[in-house]
């Protein structure tokens, strides 16, 4: 489904979000949600543990169906796409999963070739060009034949990260990507995500629970509340530290102090 387009000097957020409800079965995760992501947003998705931050970025992905509610991308409604045209919208999505998850008998140039070789009819000259930019722009030249296991958790990261951007995503979604990382390592990450997205204009959707993550490259953000089901802020991260209402999301912002 196509929506009407807003206006000749409008232009659609990258991803638009309308009273989603997320449900396995008859139990509800969180209901009523409605936000936007904006171009070029470096965007958090926070709240405490089991409040259902990775199962919306699942949503927002595709892995799962709403139990109620919309994902737009663009003027295009991810809910009731068709299959192709489903398949077609998350083509400009790249994805960054929580381990990495990399292909352990691959070296890293070749977990980088392989969404290049499934979805481009690009030569093999162009795709070994094209892998080798994409781990020299995360800090991995030089390590193009090195297995994942040959290599650290933040350098693993990395190589996810070029991975996911091989096909020049216009939006790249993270789940929790300073998750078992040394703070030097988290940092130096956090910089590159922020690089991404400055020198790209990359729109970055991440799931955590990091403060100094958060606070560090967050542009946009918002807070699900487990006890109430429902997304209670929205707004840049520093922004609802210093004006947010509700008391969960100051007390989590300030690490428990009220």
């Amino acid at each position: 489904m196509t929506l009407p387009h807003p206006g000749p000097d409008a232009t659609p957020p990258p991803i638009t979000v309308r009273d989603l409800t997320m449900a396995y079965g008859d139990y509800v995760v969180m209901q009523g949600i409605s936000f936007t992501v904006r171009r070029g947003d470096v965007f958090f998705i926070m709240g405490g543990s089991g409040c259902g931050k990775s199962t919306l970025l699942r949503h927002l992905i595709g892995l799962k169906d709403p139990a109620a509610g919309e994902i737009l991308y663009g003027t295009e409604n991810l809910t009731l796409a068709d299959a192709e045209t489903r398949h077609a919208i998350l083509r400009r999505v790249g994805v960054l999963y929580q381990g990495g998850a990399l292909w352990s008998a691959l070296t890293l140039a070749e977990n980088v070739t392989v969404p290049l070789q499934t979805y481009t009819d690009l030569s093999p000259k162009v795709i070994r060009e094209i892998v080798g930019l994409k781990l020299a722009l995360v800090g991995l030249k030089g390590f193009e034949d090195f297995y994942p296991s040959e290599i650290s958790g933040g350098m693993q990261k990395r190589a996810g990260l070029a991975r996911a951007m091989a096909l020049d995503p216009e939006i790249l979604c993270i789940d929790e990507p300073s998750a078992g990382l040394d703070p030097l390592s988290s940092r130096r990450l956090d910089d590159l995500i922020r690089e991404l997205s400055e020198s790209l204009g990359t729109t970055i959707v991440i799931v955590s629970h990091e403060l100094p993550s958060i606070f560090a490259i967050g542009t946009n953000s918002v807070f699900l509340d487990a006890e109430s089901k429902r997304m209670i802020a929205q707004g840049s991260p520093r922004d609802l530290l210093e004006r947010s209402e509700p008391a969960a999301v100051r007390q989590f912002l300030r690490r428990g102090e009220p």
